[in-house]
């Protein structure tokens, strides 16, 4: 297991330092590589969460085989491209209209962290781009090389992203490689299966790994949040900050575990709301309260108003083929109520029972 972990670290290390090489950051390679190591080496003797042996060398095999594959492909349109146009529009930005270095350096870095966040966010709202994303969200295994695995589509649209940010905004090249390097490291960081002292307290500030591990819940709406690249006060501000403990890591239903079956899982559509438990108690009521407020809360069709809305609901939930099924389930249960109306039995529905009486 050691030994397969030695040569996992040893070929990253060659293909890290390759891809930041290309970028003139031959220097900001071996550090990040130092980091990672040592996340791994905390992460193999005292991890978070027990992960079997056989399990970390599935992901970790899977995610340094895309990480591999994805700097091959896209090492003409990541850094090195960014690079360029930094060179060609640093005097040309916004950030030329500010003299101090210092904050220059500091815009720089919030307006990337911000727009990771922005991003990451959208990639979870909009099915094309969460086709690409839960890549990244279905290994079931978290650890510090998930980190990498990326689909190579969505790390086009996220370098696109930058490109436009260093064009408008004018960020010198160097600017660019110091905020790459911080990206990845806190990137690493917060995948890596650990826990440590004042990790709650750094939470207030940074994406930790207990912040970051709930974004990699199996249930939709626990992985809904907590979109931070680097700070946690983007999701404190925009109230999508979530601080509890996940019961599953990963995307249900989905067994692409090598690097083909991950390439093709960025081509296939799924229906992530399924990870999400659906109240249809709480629908019903909702799409009733809003069919009685449209018609002025007149009484006498609540009943009617209450059965459309179940009916809408478990159309659009589970599709016309239950449609029948979920209707005549609901004709036997209206029975039962209209039954302990009419004998006095019921408090759940009084306003029926009025009606009646």
């Amino acid at each position: 297991m050691l030994n397969e972990l030695k040569a996992s670290t040893t070929l990253l290390q060659s293909y890290l330092t390759w891809l930041i090489n290309m970028s003139s950051g031959g220097g900001a390679a071996y550090i990040l590589f130092m980091f990672f190591t040592l996340f791994l080496t905390v992460e193999f003797c005292s991890p978070r969460e027990k992960i079997l042996p056989k399990q970390l060398r599935q992901s970790y095999r899977a995610n340094i085989e895309l990480f591999i594959f994805n700097s091959v492909v896209m090492s003409l349109l990541s850094v090195p491209s960014l690079l360029i146009l930094a060179e060609k529009f640093s005097d040309k930005g916004l950030l030329n209209y500010i003299p101090n270095p210092i904050w220059k350096a500091v815009l720089s870095f919030l307006a990337i962290d911000l727009l990771l966040y922005f991003l990451h966010k959208a990639s979870h709202s909009f099915g094309c781009l969460w086709m690409f994303h839960k890549v990244h969200h279905n290994d079931p295994y978290l650890n510090v090389s998930t980190a990498f695995r990326i689909h190579f589509l969505e790390i086009g649209i996220i370098s696109l992203m930058k490109a436009m940010l260093v064009v408008i905004l004018g960020i010198e090249g160097t600017l660019l490689l110091v905020n790459e390097a911080i990206i990845i490291f806190f990137t690493m960081l917060h995948h890596t299966n650990i826990s440590f002292r004042g990790e709650r307290f750094l939470g207030r500030v940074i994406i930790t790994p207990y912040l970051h591990r709930v974004h990699h819940s199996a249930r939709r709406d626990e992985h809904d949040c907590n979109y931070g690249a680097v700070l946690s006060i983007w999701d404190r501000l925009f109230g999508t900050l979530a601080e509890l403990k996940p019961a599953e890591i990963g995307v249900k239903g989905s067994t692409a575990q090598d690097l083909i079956s991950l390439v093709k899982c960025g081509f296939t559509m799924t229906d992530s709301s399924s990870a999400l438990p659906v109240s249809l108690e709480v629908m019903i009521a909702e799409a009733a309260y809003y069919k009685a407020e449209k018609r002025g809360f007149h009484p006498g069709n609540e009943l009617r108003d209450w059965l459309e809305a179940k009916s809408e609901i478990i159309r659009s939930v589970y599709g016309e083929k239950r449609l029948k099924n979920k209707l005549i389930r609901t004709w036997r249960g209206l029975i039962g109520i209209m039954n302990n109306v009419l004998n006095g039995k019921n408090q759940k529905y009084p306003l029926f029972r009025n009606q009646i009486n």
